[in-house]
């Protein structure tokens, strides 16, 4: 398998600790939000930058999809909202809700895009069956 890109983040203290890539292109504090337990502070959190990295993910393979299907996408947008879950055992379960705008679609057309985006998507893959993930389709009324 080619490798295209490789990189390498460090987290120091945990959630409301700092984190650093290797390039340091990102060098954020963390803070633990409020619900959590944690003092809710101006620092950003795991899922803030899973939601931000998937939803970025998900919508180049939307791009990818409308160009298998040509068909031009136009200005888009895709929210991923994130939850952290405790179960009935106390485990921690993450989920995600797609939420994918494609203005100017038709709902038949804008469900093929979001299906094969899924499919395209490297962060849709990694967490097929390990995670709940809802897509949903909006559209222009």
């Amino acid at each position: 398998m080619e490798t295209l890109y490789k990189t390498a983040i460090t987290a120091s203290g945990a959630r409301a600790g700092h984190i650093k890539s290797e390039d340091g292109k990102i060098d954020m504090k963390l803070s633990v939000p409020k619900s959590m337990g944690g003092d809710g502070g101006d620092g950003t959190n795991p899922e803030q930058l899973f939601g931000g990295a998937y939803s970025a993910c998900f919508g180049s393979a939307l791009l990818a999809a409308a160009k298998e299907h040509k068909v031009v996408l136009g200005n888009f947008t895709v929210t991923a909202n994130v939850k952290l879950s405790k179960s009935d055992v106390d485990k921690l379960n993450l989920s995600v809700v797609m939420d994918c705008y494609l203005p100017g679609q038709s709902i038949e057309m804008g469900e093929k895009l979001v299906n094969a985006a899924h499919e395209i998507c490297p962060f849709s893959r990694a967490t097929r069956d390990n995670i709940d993930v809802t897509l949903n389709l909006l559209l222009d009324e």
